[in-house]
């Protein structure tokens, strides 16, 4: 597998440097480009993040054609094509996905969230400007980037952050109508209405304690709303470490995305750590109750573009250790959150703080 992506970044550097070289000098920002590419390879919850910015684009070009990479399994949320976009398959670890893009190449403008080292895509994509956020690290990484725009100074979520990277007002706010439903396999669904607690998250460090899970569900359930737990592929073992008994209805690592999308939908209320699944509340509009431990309110909040949302976040202000300033490898001064490791941190005392009460009273304030 890493010989596999070595061999495709060879093939990306190989073609970027050959088109960077042939177009030196007579690169131009283009004023109405018709083909735009918006390259990365990011994780569930960051692309979601990208929503502003796709809603940007086509407010500002809309005769535009918009192609944006997207990991493997996220893809099947843009079936439908929301605000008019394409999605690519890219997996660096996967040539044939990148050879599928290279026969397809030319754009006119290129945007690059998060990660610089997909500016080297976008290069060997053949797109004649390449637009990016300043200061990635190792500094090659910005070696093909034509415009590179500085984070602001003052706090943003950092949906509202990438939407920025393109001139004009921010996009409207958004609209859940704006965004179709997926395709997806039929499955039984609750027979009645409930909540999901989507209990898993992407780090170890974000999971909230078995015991408050359980004595939040036990609450839920009194208000009269059937409580079903979710989570990913391998986290059936975390609902099992909450509820041992069985007690309540469980679709951890049962469902796609797509289908994740569907019990998500239906349901009066979605409570989760800070991660992917919480974004994907607010694109189907459902009530969400985010827990934040690590992680920054602020950056992975609504912002204003989901301002409209039924959203609430649940967190403690100024947490001690919450003080690290990088943000996709930038140091930005106002940034408030921590990537630490489970190596250097052994229990999330920013997760333990959070209270059951305070979990229960937002989502009475938003679900009932």
């Amino acid at each position: 597998m890493a010989s596999s992506r070595a061999h495709t970044r060879a093939a990306i550097i190989s073609r970027a440097l050959v088109h960077l070289i042939s177009t030196y000098g007579r690169r131009k920002r283009p004023s109405n480009p018709r083909r735009i590419l918006v390259a990365h390879h990011l994780l569930l919850g960051d692309t979601l993040m990208l929503t502003p910015l796709l809603a940007k684009l086509r407010y500002r070009f809309p005769d535009a054609e918009i192609i944006m990479t997207t990991p493997k399994p996220i893809a099947p949320l843009y079936e439908k094509h929301p605000y008019g976009v394409t999605a690519w398959t890219f997996d660096p670890r996967d040539e044939t996905t990148v050879k599928a893009m290279f026969s397809l190449a030319g754009f006119d403008l290129a945007v690059v969230p998060g990660d610089n080292r997909h500016a080297w895509l976008a290069a060997a994509l053949n797109a004649r400007w390449i637009i990016a956020h300043a200061k990635d690290k190792p500094g090659y990484k910005n070696k093909p980037v034509d415009e590179l725009i500085e984070y602001p100074s003052t706090p943003a979520a950092w949906g509202d952050m990438v939407a920025a990277l393109i001139d004009g007002p921010p996009p409207s706010v958004y609209e859940p109508s704006q965004w179709p439903a997926p395709n997806f396999m039929p499955f039984t669904r609750p027979s009645k209405p409930y909540v999901v607690l989507h209990v898993g998250a992407s780090s170890p460090l974000k999971l909230w304690e078995p015991h408050k899970w359980l004595a939040l569900a036990e609450q839920l359930s009194k208000s009269g709303l059937q409580v079903i737990w979710s989570g990913g592929k391998s986290e059936s073992k975390i609902v099992k470490a909450i509820d041992p008994a069985g007690k309540y209805q469980s679709y951890a690592g049962t469902l796609d995305l797509p289908q994740l999308w569907q019990l998500i939908a239906k349901a009066k209320l979605l409570v989760c750590p800070d991660t992917g699944v919480a974004h994907l509340g607010r694109i189907v509009n459902t009530p969400t109750v985010t827990l934040f431990g690590p992680g920054s309110a602020v950056i992975c909040g609504r912002g204003d573009f989901w301002r409209n949302s039924p959203y609430r976040a649940v967190t403690i202000e100024n947490f001690p250790c919450r003080d690290q300033k990088i943000l996709f490898r930038r140091e930005i001064d106002w940034v408030q959150r921590c990537g630490r490791t489970t190596r250097e941190c052994a229990s999330p005392r920013c997760m333990q703080a959070l209270t059951v009460e305070q979990v229960f009273e937002a989502a009475w304030g938003i679900a009932f």
